[in-house]
């Protein structure tokens, strides 16, 4: 590998990292922020004491997780000047603009309205106060709409023009912005980023109820993150074969990465689901695949027979690194598929009237807190590194879109980068985990303690 692949490699790495770390906090974020707003309507409507406390609750841990998530975006939108300034150049008329819109949204519905959120519910009264959440969760919302936009667009370009010099030029913005791929994954996303702040959520009061059954704002908590998976999990799978769907018309590669499929299957066996596989692009096979005829077939084109394109139809230089595809893929739909396990198993114990007292359920809650983010990084990983060796898909290859910078200094960069996302990410979590271990208290009238409150609190 000459000083040219290591450097493109350093880069994709760096913006690996960043990306991994922002988009945790991001979308919990977005799925906290939506939680609230919930919480202060039924505070509203019902006037119950214990949805103001819980609102109060995770309000803090609200605040905490924006102050981290700010700092983490401003190094992505460095990253597209230092390492991606090919890409900003030759696709900056159309990125540009997207990147503008979200920011904008960011700064004046999230931005402008987040301190009457967080310090005003005594000073504007409740009206005031719940437009200022509805302002939040609205705004974190068209805030991914943008991002998820020019993502898309990435992936499914559509509506411009390419100039004389190469650039990509703006025709249409409706084609744009609501480009083929984008309906499917800003639904994707936007389930996605609701079901991993669910399961942070039942985690959280899960530990709680196990140590204090009987503790009510718990029981309201976990009742309504149980709630929330038992309907949006079923709904993700839906969407996700949706996705699926439009992945395989637009990106036939990716899904042959996905599925490790090298070569066609005989006729009449079907396409079959790998359950295991070690795929090895140099051989362009897989070794000790195991696997289950016609399955595949079923999901990808819903019937029994049909198969899809396999990697070996296509340019060796246009295959994505088969290996992460495939197995992130399979972790992504694994945890996916446990998550509507533990909706259904909540209804179950609903119904039986035993959802506060299956300790062994609790316990499962408590290990699947961090499921739902892995699957979302897991689900990122599916889509971006399946994406290679293109950044717009088809048009623009990553190698032509990089700065040139070497790799030394980027490497060095991202250790740094890296370095300072642990200190701050390590922080964040000790705190969010103070914080986490007392659970709301009923009837708590005076002001509620602050982040320097918990911090110090033995």
């Amino acid at each position: 590998m000459d000083s040219i692949e290591w450097g493109l490699m350093a880069a994709r790495a760096q913006f690996a990292v960043t990306i991994s770390f922002h988009i945790v906090l991001a979308a919990f974020s977005i799925g906290l922020a939506n939680f609230l707003l919930v919480l202060e309507v039924l505070w509203l409507k019902r006037r119950e004491q214990v949805y103001l406390d819980i609102y109060q609750y995770w309000l803090k841990i609200f605040a905490l997780n924006v102050a981290i998530g700010t700092a983490s975006g401003l190094m992505l939108e460095y990253q597209f000047g230092l390492n991606w300034a090919r890409l900003s150049s030759q696709a900056g008329e159309i990125l540009g603009p997207l990147m503008f819109y979200e920011v904008m949204a960011a700064f004046f519905l999230e931005a402008g309205f987040l301190g009457i959120m967080l310090f005003g519910m005594k000073k504007v009264g409740p009206k005031l106060h719940f437009f200022a959440t509805c302002a939040v969760a609205v705004g974190s919302i068209i805030s991914a709409f943008w991002i998820l936009s020019a993502n898309s667009w990435m992936h499914t370009p559509s509506g411009f023009g390419i100039g004389a010099d190469g650039r990509f030029i703006a025709q249409d913005w409706w084609a744009i912005i609501f480009n083929p791929s984008f309906p499917y994954r800003f639904a994707h996303m936007m389930l996605a980023t609701f079901l991993a702040t669910a399961v942070v959520i039942a985690g959280a009061s899960a530990w709680q109820l196990l140590r204090e059954p009987s503790n009510r704002h718990a029981r309201v908590q976990f009742s309504m993150a149980m709630w929330t998976l038992a309907v949006l999990a079923p709904a993700q799978l839906v969407v996700g074969d949706l996705h699926g769907e439009n992945t395989l018309r637009f990106q036939p590669q990716k899904v042959a990465a996905m599925e490790g499929a090298w070569v066609r299957p005989s006729p009449g066996t079907g396409e079959p689901l790998r359950v295991f596989a070690l795929p090895d692009t140099a051989e362009r096979r897989n070794h000790f695949e195991l696997a289950i005829p016609h399955v595949a077939s079923l999901y990808l084109r819903h019937d029994l027979s049909s198969t899809i394109r396999p990697l070996t139809e296509f340019s060796p230089e246009d295959i994505p690194p088969v290996a992460i595809v495939f197995w992130a893929f399979r972790l992504m739909v694994g945890l996916g598929l446990l998550m509507i396990v533990l909706g259904i198993t909540s209804l179950v114990l609903r119904h039986r009237h035993r959802l506060y007292t299956a300790h062994w359920l609790h316990r499962c809650c408590v290990l699947m807190a961090p499921a739902g983010f892995m699957a979302m990084i897991s689900g990122w990983v599916v889509t971006e590194v399946g994406r290679q060796p293109f950044t717009v898909y088809g048009l623009l290859r990553t190698a032509d879109s990089a700065s040139p910078v070497s790799s030394e200094q980027i490497v060095g960069s991202t250790l740094v980068i890296l370095i300072f996302y642990l200190l701050v990410f390590g922080i964040g979590l000790w705190v969010l985990l103070r914080i986490l271990r007392h659970p709301a208290k009923a009837g708590e009238q005076q002001p509620q303690p602050t982040l320097a409150d918990e911090i110090g609190r033995p």
